[in-house]
């Protein structure tokens, strides 16, 4: 693929634009009837294979966490699923968007990133009911600068 497919593609595929890669291990936690099939089928074929559910024991390069507003404490799921994946590995955490059942305030996901010792890197629309904040491990948040 040219150099101009591959941005291109960056442009129309959501998982692209987030950062996945061909290879990678993806976790993905919160899987419910809800989710955005779209999505998950756009991440599995960016990294080439599927996502492995919450029951897997190893280490992942990176978790997809839907997480919505009647789920729990949100600073709590963000530590959770940093034990899971890879020293500068990223969470992709998924949240309704506004308006929608179990919208999360911005101002929450911050605050809980924070707490969490995540750095958000990223926020981005990622379909029709869902919105989407790249947070970066420690590690990985330094290896940007």
């Amino acid at each position: 693929m040219s150099a101009t497919a591959d941005h291109a593609e960056e442009r129309t595929n959501p998982a692209a634009r987030l950062g996945f890669q061909p290879g990678q291990v993806v976790q993905e936690i919160g899987y419910d009837d809800d989710v955005d099939q779209e999505l998950r089928e756009a991440i599995e074929g960016v990294i080439e294979n599927d996502l492995v559910d919450e029951d897997y024991d190893d280490v992942a390069d990176a978790v997809v966490l839907w997480f919505r507003d009647d789920d729990g404490d949100l600073t709590d799921a963000l530590v959770d699923a940093g034990t899971y994946i890879e020293e500068g590995g990223a969470i992709l955490l998924l949240t309704p968007k506004t308006g929608r059942s179990g919208y999360v305030e911005p101002s929450d996901v911050s605050e809980a990133a924070t707490t969490a010792g995540l750095t958000a890197a990223k926020s981005v629309s990622v379909g029709k009911d869902w919105s989407g904040s790249r947070l970066a491990t420690p590690k990985a948040a330094k290896s940007r600068r």
